[in-house]
């Protein structure tokens, strides 16, 4: 896995940056873990644009992830490494030893033709999907559950993982990606290993046609708007708006709008500033 520069014969080209899907092995996904993905436009039921800047965009599939990995004790063999436009990591395709096929996450480090297995007494190995109870102290994990049997919840994109400090009670307590100390049962599953293609958040696109491309329209800013559109709008020449606020009017860089959760009790030390 690594980025990929190109020589600026035209200006876009100058400053983009994106990678290179050596890792890649497949072009087509294959077709039963498929189905059709319908775009929205920002678009509610009715018609009406209820979220803005979004539109356009390639035509895409979804793929078919298996969060649970609750087929235990059956050994699978990765068959494929490919590319999934509907998020920033690599699957992989999985071909069970009893005929089925299933899409995951794929970690970083794993090889086609390698052998991976879920469920209880099974290897520490990166792919391999333990419960936390079973997990050894240090180790790096992701696609997490956050309720048993729930399927994956947490460090579930690009590069992202957690580490499991130690076990407390029934519980296990794990360092997120944020850097909040957590505790999640120990019956829940964890994958061993951080998310494959860590690089994801290097990559510069270039060009504005990248955007349109991945559905994103052009956004403009509040202070660029007349008061009647933002509460930043308005002012002779360019003011800077006064206090940062959202559209409706909540402040915004630095405001807290977390309130009180019922999950607050699991959290041991919150996320880093």
């Amino acid at each position: 896995m690594g980025l990929k520069k190109y020589k600026p014969t035209t200006p876009s080209q100058r400053f983009k940056l994106v990678s290179s899907y050596d890792e890649i092995t497949a072009t087509a996904p294959e077709k039963s873990l498929v189905v059709p993905k319908k775009r929205t436009g920002g678009r509610n039921q009715t018609g009406k644009m209820t979220m803005r800047y979004i539109g356009g965009g390639h035509k895409k599939m979804y793929r078919l992830i298996d969060f649970k990995r609750d087929k235990e004790g059956i050994p699978a063999i990765v068959q494929t490494i490919e590319y999934d436009p509907n998020r920033s990591a690599r699957i992989a395709l999985l071909f069970y030893k009893d005929g089925e096929k299933r899409y995951i996450i794929a970690p970083q480090g794993l090889q086609v033709g390698q052998e991976i297995v879920s469920g209880r007494g099974v290897a520490p190995e990166v792919g391999n999907t333990m419960y936390l109870n079973e997990i050894p102290f240090g180790t790096v994990v992701h696609n997490i559950e956050l309720n048993p049997g729930q399927g994956a919840k947490l460090a579930r994109s690009a590069g992202s993982y957690a580490q499991l400090l130690s076990r407390d009670g029934k519980y296990a307590v794990l360092k997120m990606p944020s850097g909040e100390t957590r505790l999640v049962l120990q019956t829940c599953r964890a994958t061993i290993g951080s998310v494959s293609n860590p690089e994801h958040n290097l990559e510069v696109s270039g060009k504005a046609g990248r955007s349109r491309w991945q559905g994103r329209r052009p956004r403009n800013r509040g202070v660029a708007m007349n008061p009647v559109d933002h509460p930043m709008g308005g002012g002779e020449g360019r003011s800077t708006g006064g206090h940062p606020r959202t559209r409706k009017g909540t402040p915004s860089k630095g405001y807290k709008t977390r309130g009180k959760k019922a999950s607050d009790k699991f959290i041991i030390e919150r996320r880093k500033k």
